[in-house]
Parts: structure tokens; sequence; C-alpha cells
């Protein structure tokens, strides 16, 4: 079987592999209920299921509330239109089909399956589509040819009482207008002005010009060209669709309405447009060469004829890649969640429209990494977001239910928007319901100003500009202001719209006063005048540290340019250690539950005493939190079998927390099952926690360091921290080389930790709840 390009990063085998091993194909089924006793089995089957049957049968939308249906999305073709391969069979769309609902689930939370119909004739696939609709919240129609898409389409929607959409007509026409709308804006060209050439009246090309023009272009100044050249008004045998969008022109080709056009729109075949059409547009032209696999014209040829071109295709391996995953996992999103009736004009003109607006937003360094780490920034090659942006799935759905709601089809409606945000973000980052409460706390509480030891790193500028922007508190930067203020330029930010304060440690007329407050400190450790003089003026760390010290700041984060043991040690030059102990505290956040971890960073080898204090302090930051701490001692050994020296050790631990009587749960030593599974406590009946700990002390640093970093490294939760506590200021230490948000995250933390307090919901307080579950909270289903 051949390559089917010659820019390909894989093998075929590859691809056949991926699909093979090491199970075949791309889905399965998770079951969301357990089924664990007979109890479960009952309620899950008869006799219990026979209660949500009568009430379906009573109430035909109860569905949505008993069953799966309110996320579950058929993806369903005939395989008439596979991708670029033409009409191969149902059967060898199938692995085409799985693939997108692997994408509907990794995206946007969306569960999906592919349904595959042995049928060409329209009438027929209709009837069989029409006959099982009501099993789904959603239908999207993939890889059915044109012109019987049109109909397909057009009549299942008439038919059914729920969103059906063809991905291949609209979510073309979604994001290549998206990209127009940003591309016009750059070039300084207005949509009603511009003059667009299609090159392929297929179902994507027509719904694109549908789109474009619902937006602004106007009908005159478009022309569209298929296979037997331009569609023209009183041309012989075109069908409906194609007619009505036929324009009165004097163009009889391709090569003939691009003289002069801003726009072309390319979904047609490779070579379709050549270098001497490009070079015969209007300047700054548009060119949108979409066919996939191979591009119309390569970008490399558009380039050869044309610097001033800003260019887009359907491929990974060029900038501005129009990829359809942009739009329908997060369309669906935002209509299955108001239960909508359908998707119409408006909610796709919402979708575009936010897609351009995300564009123009500063990048998060999490998109940098997927991509190898290019920095993406708004302008000629970057027009449209990429796939895996992580703002996508909070962004984009909320447009859509709200057009959805304003235009009538909706079935409930989303009271609180801000609330229906958080609960997206959710649906893919565990770690998001936490935050979201310890930013609304660090909001709510006076402005704290937080000092950012690095600031003419890049990363560091961005991420003030985001603390800033996420009204967090105010941002100090350390670093001198020319360089500051150039790095933030190249990062496309305007300091001086933001108001964020930069102070050059050199020439601070604070000097003085720190170099005199720690000198008093350390003149008897070795330390000369000159020495801490030279410390304050020169180094970040130092001097930002002071400004805590001395009241000029409320908090600190630093690390992205040293080591954590070299940061720690001159943070700890300046400030003292304030309670029991100083520690690193771990968040592990999986779906269903929260777990803090210590100590991840500070003491190697503690001892019982340490262990003690180390519990003592991580308690007391999980109450802060909001949370009841339920401390669990983790060991190789569980309540003295087997015997050892470290096993010895939390036992002293024990019994040093019970002289104190401390004010919280705990107990030790166990192995981590039994700290976290109540079930497997029988042959103890002496244990003193009263369900599943939520604080686990570790008996060693690199047993605190190697599990949490396993479990981030596996996948499946998220990891945050450590966090640096005890210190008698707010100070956090990233990761050598942290990411924007990381730096927001900690700064975020470091804020919260100076003085502010949180409240949780009651049933927020030892579990992270399902995603899901979240989401119909927020939205509580008030019908419409």
């Amino acid at each position: 079987m051949p390559d089917l390009t010659d820019k390909q990063t894989f093998s075929d085998q590859d691809a056949l592999d991926f699909h093979q091993h090491p199970t075949p194909g791309k889905i399965s089924m998770a079951p969301t209920k357990p089924m664990a006793t007979q109890r479960d089995l009952s309620l899950a089957y008869s006799p219990g299921v026979a209660i949500p049957v009568l009430a379906i049968a009573a109430d035909v939308d109860k569905a949505y509330d008993y069953t799966s249906k309110g996320n579950l999305v058929a993806v369903i073709s005939n395989g008439t239109a596979i991708l670029g391969l033409g009409n191969l069979g149902h059967m060898a769309s199938k692995p085409v089909m799985e693939g997108k609902s692997v994408l509907f689930k990794r995206f946007a939370d969306v569960d999906s399956f592919d349904v595959e119909v042995k049928t060409t004739d329209p009438d027929e696939f209709i009837t069989v589509v029409k006959n099982i609709g009501d099993t789904w919240g959603g239908i999207n129609l993939e890889d059915i040819k044109s012109p019987e898409c049109f109909v397909i389409e057009s009549e299942l929607q008439d038919l059914l009482d729920i969103p059906v959409f063809h991905d291949d007509q609209h979510g073309t026409a979604i994001i290549s207008t998206a990209g127009l709308i940003n591309a016009c804006y750059i070039t300084g060209k207005k949509l009603e002005d511009v003059k667009v050439v299609l090159a392929g009246a297929g179902a994507a090309g027509l719904s694109s010009i549908a789109l474009m023009k619902a937006m602004g272009v106007r009908a005159e100044n478009t022309v569209i060209v298929d296979r037997d050249g331009v569609v023209y008004k009183g041309r012989a045998e075109m069908d409906q669709w194609k007619a009505a969008h036929a324009t009165d022109t004097p163009h009889r080709t391709l090569a003939e309405a691009m003289v002069g056009a801003d726009v072309v729109l390319g979904l047609a075949a490779k070579g379709a447009i050549t270098k001497e059409m490009v070079a015969s547009m209007a300047p700054n032209p548009i060119i949108f060469a979409m066919a996939n696999p191979d591009p119309e014209i390569t970008p490399e040829d558009v380039l050869s004829v044309r610097t001033d071109a800003i260019i887009a295709t359907g491929r990974s391996d060029y900038v501005n890649q129009v990829n359809n995953v942009l739009a329908f996992p997060y369309l669906f999103r935002g209509a299955l969640d108001v239960r909508a009736r359908q998707i119409n004009h408006e909610m796709k003109i919402a979708c575009a429209q936010a897609l351009a607006q995300l564009a123009r937003e500063d990048v998060p360094d999490e998109v940098a990494a997927a991509y190898s780490g290019r920095k993406l920034k708004f302008g000629r090659d970057y027009i449209i977001p990429t796939p895996f942006d992580p703002r996508l799935i909070w962004y984009i759905p909320p447009f859509i239910a709200q057009a959805a709601m304003d235009t009538g089809v909706a079935r409930v409606a989303i009271p609180d928007m801000d609330a229906y945000r958080a609960s997206l973000r959710e649906r893919v980052d565990p770690s998001a319901a936490l935050m979201q409460k310890i930013s609304s706390a660090v909001r709510a509480a006076p402005n704290k100003r937080v000092v950012f030891a690095e600031g003419e790193e890049t990363t560091v500028i961005r991420a003030a500009w985001g603390f800033k922007q996420a009204e967090l508190g105010t941002p100090i930067l350390i670093g001198r202001e020319d360089l500051v203020r150039k790095n933030a330029a190249e990062a496309g930010l305007d300091f001086d719209a933001m108001g964020i304060e930069i102070v050059n440690a050199r020439v601070s007329d604070r000097n003085v006063e720190y170099t005199d407050f720690l000198y008093d400190k350390l003149q008897r450790r070795g330390y000369l005048r000159r020495d801490v003089q030279r410390m304050i003026n020169q180094d970040r760390n130092y001097f930002a540290a002071a400004m805590l010290a001395r009241g000029q700041a409320d908090a600190m984060v630093t690390g992205t340019t040293r080591n954590f043991n070299m940061v720690l040690k001159e943070v700890r030059r300046v400030l003292d250690v304030e309670g029991d102990s100083l520690i690193g505290l771990s968040i592990v956040l999986a779906t269903g539950r929260t777990l803090f971890v210590a100590d991840t960073s500070i003491h190697e080898l503690p001892s019982a005493e340490e262990l003690a204090d180390i519990a003592i302090q991580a308690a007391a930051t999980v109450k802060k939190l909001g949370r009841t701490p339920r401390v669990a001692f983790l060991s190789y050994s569980t309540f003295g079998n087997p015997p050892g020296e470290r096993g010895e050790k939390v036992r002293e631990a024990i019994r040093i927390l019970d002289q104190k009587g401390v004010d919280f749960e705990y107990e030790g030593e166990m192995p981590p099952e039994l700290a976290l599974d109540p079930a497997l406590r029988s042959n103890y009946p002496f244990m003193r926690l009263s369900r599943e700990a939520n604080v686990l002390v570790m008996p060693a640093l690199h047993s605190a360091a190697i599990s949490t970093q396993l479990v981030q490294a596996l996948g499946g939760a998220t990891v945050i921290g450590p966090l640096l506590v005890g210190l008698e200021k707010s100070v956090q230490i990233v990761s050598l080389g942290a990411s924007v948000s990381e730096i927001i995250t900690a700064a975020t933390f470091a804020a919260y930790e100076e003085g502010v307090s949180v409240e949780f919901e009651p049933d927020d307080e030892d579990v992270t709840p399902h995603p899901s579950a979240a989401a119909e909270r927020s939205m509580a289903a008030t019908p419409v």
C-alpha cells in the first residue's frame, strides 16, 4: 500500500500497528457506576432499573436525567467520501469514525460511539438514522458524499429533535471563517469588501461560502469554481446547492477568477492552484489551501511568489492548520449542555467568532510544549488556535450555549456562565475545581502584592501579566526595566496598559535598608557587610525576599532559572521558619479524589520528631485549604509487620502526636492501599481514621518525590507543587524552567498563603466531583 503523502512522518505499518496493538481499535466502554456488590447489580439492572424506565415512559425528556443520552453523540457514516480517499464502503470508514469518537472524548469529554450504515441510498440512510436517533443527545454525520449529504442532514434535522451536524460541511466552514476574520484583521481588510474565490464546490466549500456570507462577505464578491469551471448564473447542469451561490461573473476559469482576488479557499485537490494564480491576486492575499492530505498549493510555492501572503492548510506540519477538531467537540459540548434541539446558524457563527477571539489572546506554554517548544503569537503565522490549546474546552462552549439559549433551541438554560466555565475546566483538568476555589478566595481578599523575582524572563513576564489580568493581585517584577520592557514587547504585552511595577534591585532606593536588615541577620554567620551589599544588589532572590521581610510585598514566587535547593538556601538566609516545620506539600488531584502528600521537598530522612512536625504542618495547611485532614503515615510495614527501623520511626511519630493531643485524625504505619480503601480495614478494628486518608505523610523524601512524580508521569492525575509551607512569609519555588501556568499557580498559592481564607462547600470537602456531576450542578437544569 503506497504512502499517502511524501511528507508523511510515519510508515504505513506504523499506522496499522497503532490501530491493532495492544487492543484492536481506538475506543472502549467505561461504566460510570460501580458494579462491586449485589446491591449495585440490583440498582443497575433488575429490579432497580424499572424505576427510571417508568419515569422515562411518563416523560421522555427524563432520559436526559437517568441515562447517558445528554452526553452521548453518534458518529454516523456510510463511507461514501472517506477523507480524501473517496467511496470505499461503510466498514472502511470505521477507523475514521472511531477516531472521531476519540477526539470527542479527548477534547470535550463527550461520550461517542460510531455507527456505520450499509447503504448508499440517501432515503434508506435517513430511515435508519431516524429510527435510532432518539438514543443520542446529538448526531455527527461524517464522510458522506455531496450532494447527498445536504439532503441527509436537512431531512434528519427536520425529523429528529436533537442536533444533527455534518462536520465535513460545517466544521471546515467554522474554522476557515474564524481564520478569515483574523486574516482580514491583520491585513486591514473588511469582510464586506474582500473578493473571495472558492476552488472546490463540495460540501465543505459551499458551507464555508455560506457561513462567510452570513458573517458579512457580500454575495457579489464571491466566485465558485468546480471541476467544470466557474459556477455562474445560467450555467447548465448545476444542482440546487451550487445554483444558490452562482453569481453574475464574466470569469469562466479559476485562473481568471483569482486575478485581483483577496481570498482563495482551496477545497479541491493537490495542484489545483498554481504559482501564477497566486501571483495575480491582490496585495496581502489570503490563501487557504485545505485539501488533504496534500494542499492545492504548498506554502513553499506560495511564498516563492508572494511574501505578503497569509497561508492556511489542513495539515499539522504547516502553520495555521484548519483542523475541524477546533470546532465539533466544543460545538457539541455547548449544545449538549443546554440539551439543544439543533445546531443552528447562530451557534456556528458564535463558534467562529469565539475561535477568532481566542487566537488573539496570549498563548499558554502548554501549547508550545505540544508543538516542540514553538512559541505561538497572534499574527500571520497564527490566525486560529491550535488543537492542543487547553483553553478551548472552557472558552468556546459557553458562546455556543448562549447562542442556543438566545435563539430558543435550548431545552434548559445555564443560569451561571462563570460556574459553567469552571465546570468545563474540570472536565479535562482535575486541578480546576481546587484552583477555582483558591483563585476566588484570593480575588475576594484584600489585594496582595506578589514579587516575581526573575522578572526579566519572558515566561515570568507573561505569568505576571496573566496574574494581573486574572485580578489575582498586584505583580512586582524584579529586573532591569529596559530588558523587562523589551522582552514584554517581544511577547506582545503592553505593560503601560496594565500598570505592572518593575523594580531594579541594583538602583533601588531601598538597598541600604535591605542591606542593613540582612547584615544584622548574617553578621555572625560569616558574612561581611560588603558580601551582604553584593547579595542585595546583584541577586534578585535576596532582594525579593528582603522586600517581603520589610513589608514592601506580601508574597514571592521564584525558581525558573535556578534549582530548588539553591533558591531555598538563598531565601532561608533572609526569612525564618515559622511554626513546627518547613515542608513541601504536593497536591495530587485525580477524578473523584484529592490527596495531599508530604514531605516532598525538604526532609531527606526525617526523624520521628520531624515526621510528627510534618504531619502537624500538613494538617494545618489542609485545614487552611478548606478540607478536613485525615493523616496516614505510610510505610512498607502494617502496624509493626514486618518490623524495621523506618517503621519504628513512624510508630514513634504516632506516639509523639498522641502526647501532643493534636486536633486532627492520624494513624500509621500502613501501606497506601490500607490508607485509601476503608474496605480493607476489617483486620484492624483499632484504626482511628473515620474514613479514607487524604493526607499522606511519607517516611522519606525519596519515596515522597518518586511516588508523586510517578503518578504524574503515568497520567490520570494532576500534581500541584510541591508547595513550600512554613516560612514566616509566603514564598513559592517553582521547578526549573516552569511554564507560565505553573508560575501563575504558584503565585496564586503564594497570595493565598498570605492571610487568605476559603470556605468549601460540604460536598467539595474531601473529593473532587466527577466533571459531569459538577457540570450538572453548575447548570441546575433550568427548563427553557
